[in-house]
Parts: structure tokens; C-alpha cells; sequence
């Protein structure tokens, strides 16, 4: 099921993230720099870890996890979460939790793009990847 999400995705389209990273907590300095940012994101595969590769001209991030178990992540950010990946009715769903606080980024593959939505309480941002 993680096969359609493998490859590099490149940012096209995105609405509402500065809602979404107000509504994580982050200031302003941060969101109004990130908002404008379009990263590339490299999803592979390396036996039974799922490996994704966030490259952007403010911040790498790398993350390597196996499906449904809980790992240690330190977002773009520098929140640092506990994270469970799984894989739900070809959706990727990311839950990340951290001070009492959590949110979700829904991944999911739609006429041949990856669509994000990055959902915390009612706020959501959606956000469009093509293959490069």
C-alpha cells in the first residue's frame, strides 16, 4: 500500500498553512518565512522503515520509521513529538503528539498527486504535491 506514495513530490499548491502553523503555535518570524517556502519531500522504502525526506532552501528533515509504531521527531519547526505513521484505506496518516497537543497530516494519492492535509483542531491546510 506505501507503493504509491514512493518517489519525489514537489510543492504546487498550498492554502491555509499559515492558519495551520498559527494554530500549532509558531510565531510569526516562523510562518511567514515558512508559508512562502515549496519543498520537495523523497518517500522511500528500505526494507520495513518508510524513509521521508523533507528538502527545502530553509531546512532538510529526515524521518525513518516502521508503520503503526511510535518514534521521536523533531519537526522543521524543532517541535519535538512523539509520531505514529499508519496506513488507513490508502491514506498515510501521520499523528504527531507533543505537550498535551496534537495534530495530523493526512497524505493521500489523487489522479496522480500526493495531497497533504495538515489538520489541527478545526484548521486545516491542504497542500499539493506532483512527482517530479
Amino acid at each position: 500500500m506505501i507503493e504509491p506514495f514512493l518517489g519525489t513530490w514537489k510543492l504546487v499548491s498550498s492554502k491555509n498553512f499559515e492558519d495551520y502553523m498559527k494554530e500549532l503555535g509558531l510565531d510569526f518570524a516562523v510562518w511567514d518565512v515558512a508559508g512562502s517556502v515549496k519543498p520537495s519531500v523523497t518517500i522511500s522504502l528500505n526494507g520495513e522503515k518508510v524513509n521521508i525526506q523533507t528538502e527545502s532552501p530553509l531546512k532538510n528533515t529526515m524521518i525513518s520509521f516502521k508503520l503503526g509504531e511510535e518514534f521521536d521527531e523533531t519537526t522543521a519547526d524543532n517541535r519535538q513529538v512523539k509520531s505514529t505513521v499508519t496506513l488507513e484505506e490508502g491514506s498515510m496518516i501521520q499523528v504527531q503528539k507533543w505537550l498535551g497537543k496534537e495534530t495530523t497530516i493526512k497524505r493521500k494519492i489523487v489522479e496522480g498527486k500526493m495531497v497533504v492535509e495538515c489538520i489541527m483542531n478545526d484548521v486545516v491546510s491542504t497542500r499539493v504535491y506532483e512527482k517530479e
